[in-house]
């Protein structure tokens, strides 16, 4: 008599128990074979953004005081060393007894260049007020927005009585400052020479005399 084995006694045991041990894989398989469609689905319908190139630039920032040498033009550099002199100079006169008053007239460009000359004028007025020895009165340029605001003021009926500037009460200057500047320029095929003068003056306004009076000069050359 033939004795079946336990594996022959249930042979659905043998068939069924291996399927079960790799249920669990081939379920993850299909779940990452799905992932894998629809990530593919995904960057199929996605839309690309337009790319913008920019030249690739550095900018830093630079020491003010530094020699500005770009071109053989007006520069940062002359315009310092113009303001510089002129302030030590006037300042050295001893000419600021009593903290007078001061006011810019003209200071006119002479050159064949594009040159701000109110810039200068504002570095000399800036360094001279810090001295504490000098005052400065409104400009010829800057009066009219003096008088407008007195006239504002005193008309508009805006404001409390005897808070506005009273007319006539402004301070008359009692020097008066100006100046101009020149360039000679010569260039041949290899080099380029530029001569600056800037020349400023110092006028009594009661006698009209001159005071005080200085010059600076600079030479700039760019051979090729």
């Amino acid at each position: 008599m033939t004795r079946r084995t336990a594996a022959s006694a249930h042979p659905n045991t043998l068939t069924t128990e291996p399927h079960a041990m790799h249920a669990p894989r081939r379920t993850t398989l299909l779940a990452l074979a799905g992932l894998a469609v629809l990530a593919t689905g995904c960057e199929t319908n996605k839309v690309s953004s337009p790319v913008i190139r920019f030249d690739r630039q550095t900018t830093n920032y630079g020491d003010a005081k530094g020699v500005e040498l770009v071109t053989n033009e007006f520069g940062s550099s002359d315009l310092q060393m113009i303001a510089e002199k002129m302030t030590g100079s006037l300042l050295e006169t001893g000419i600021f007894q009593g903290r007078p008053t001061v006011t810019i007239s003209t200071v006119k460009n002479k050159t064949s260049e594009y040159i701000d000359t109110t810039n200068v004028m504002n570095s000399i007025q800036t360094a001279l007020v810090k001295s504490g020895k000098v005052r400065f009165t409104r400009s010829i340029q800057e009066m009219q927005a003096g008088v407008d605001e007195l006239t504002r003021q005193n008309q508009s009926g805006l404001y409390k009585q005897g808070t506005t500037a009273k007319v006539g009460k402004m301070t008359a200057a009692k020097f008066s400052v100006e100046g101009e500047l020149t360039s000679i320029v010569k260039q041949n095929s290899q080099t380029k020479d530029v001569y600056y003068k800037f020349t400023l003056k110092l006028f009594d306004v009661e006698e009209g005399t001159i005071e005080w009076q200085d010059e600076k000069e600079i030479r700039k050359t760019t051979k090729k």
